[in-house]
């Protein structure tokens, strides 16, 4: 649903004047663009526990809108920025990401998957409380329901067939349904949001990490888990068997050790993935730290799946975190229910579980 342009005047940066709908476009870099944005005519928003979800969602709002998502569809065409360059926690270099912003009109929202696509194509539609309230994987146009008065949709282009076909993929995503140009960033005091996000995170630090990934702010059941999962996993994925994605955390690995987890196949519909990151759950500054992809990793004879770290260029599936220790995030995108169901807080061993696995030294390929 675009809309015509009822203003041209662009707000000045943190400015309460008005922002009108305007006529959705594409940004074709959200690295090139910085863009001004509104702030909302409201009292300024003290952050407190009960609201926290609302206050770190408005930063992440805040951060893309002025890479041009609130102007429409706005392309990463690039890897996803490096440590606290980034501009969300836990991104990951299976996609390149596409992000929008768009008005809720009477309660729902409109978006479309395109037809012909020839990679991994997604999108993921989350509330103003970091709720992941749709995740689309098949084409079409939709219209959904919606629990808040903006959305912010992720585009993700898959990048199993290289960088090149995921921006071609990227040309296919169209601004069909999006309502653009007058959301106003929430009157937080960002400081005291990174503030609060600090201390979260540190509660966090060295620990294995269980997400809940609630649909909604009625089916929040623990605040205090809540916020930790917007804190350091923002924007994750509530799961849904052979849809949607989920995720599972290490605590942190001594990385001076050569370390690694080998199980079970986890037969994503899609595919799965395994990430590194630092102990603030951003991805590793240096290049040479990359990940593995089960579009590209290597199995052993018996079906299973080692993934190394520290071990080597000639280790299987190795992950060399350059001496620095790390914990790894392991995504399956597509999830089966016997995933869902080894991921629990509770489990305690399961061969299916790339975090119940982690051993010191690797072993041989067979």
């Amino acid at each position: 649903m675009k809309r015509l342009l009822i203003v041209t005047a662009i707000a000045a940066l943190f400015s309460t004047s008005a922002m009108a709908q305007i006529e959705s476009r594409i940004i074709d870099s959200a690295i090139a663009t910085e863009l001004t944005f509104s702030v909302e005519d409201h009292p300024k928003r003290k952050v407190t526990r009960q609201n926290y979800s609302h206050a770190e969602s408005s930063r992440m709002f805040r951060n893309w809108a002025v890479k041009g998502a609130n102007e429409g569809l706005t392309h990463m065409r690039v890897l996803a920025p490096r440590g606290l360059k980034a501009p969300t926690v836990q991104m990951n270099h299976d996609s390149l990401y596409s992000v929008a912003i768009s008005k809720v009109v009477d309660g729902q929202i409109s978006v479309e998957l395109p037809e012909g696509v020839d990679v991994y194509t997604a999108v993921q539609i989350i509330d103003e409380y970091g709720h992941g309230q749709h995740y689309l994987v098949k084409p079409g146009k939709y219209t959904l329901d919606l629990g808040s008065e903006y959305a912010f949709m992720i585009f993700r282009s898959g990048l199993e067939k290289g960088i090149e076909a995921a921006r071609l993929n990227q040309d296919k995503l169209t601004t069909w349904g999006l309502v653009s140009g007058d959301y106003k960033v929430r009157n937080y005091d960002f400081s005291e949001v990174d503030t609060m996000t600090a201390k979260i995170r540190e509660t966090a630090k060295g620990k294995v990490i269980y997400y809940t990934f609630p649909r909604t702010e009625a089916e929040v059941t623990d605040r205090d888990q809540w916020n930790l999962e917007n804190a350091i996993g923002w924007g994750g994925s509530s799961p849904e068997v052979n849809v949607a994605n989920l995720y599972t955390n290490t605590a942190m690995i001594d990385g001076s050790k050569c370390m690694s987890t080998t199980f079970d196949d986890p037969k994503s519909v899609y595919f799965s993935s395994i990430t590194a990151y630092d102990e603030d759950r951003y991805l590793f500054v240096d290049e040479a730290v990359l990940h593995v992809n089960s579009n590209r990793w290597e199995k052993s004879d018996d079906g299973t799946i080692t993934v190394s770290f520290n071990c080597g260029d000639n280790a299987i599936n190795n992950i060399n975190t350059i001496g620095n220790d790390f914990t790894f995030t392991s995504r399956f995108y597509g999830v089966t229910q016997k995933v869902i169901d080894v991921s629990k807080k509770e489990i305690k061993s399961s061969s299916a579980n790339p975090n119940l696995n982690i051993v010191e030294g690797t072993p041989a390929r067979q």
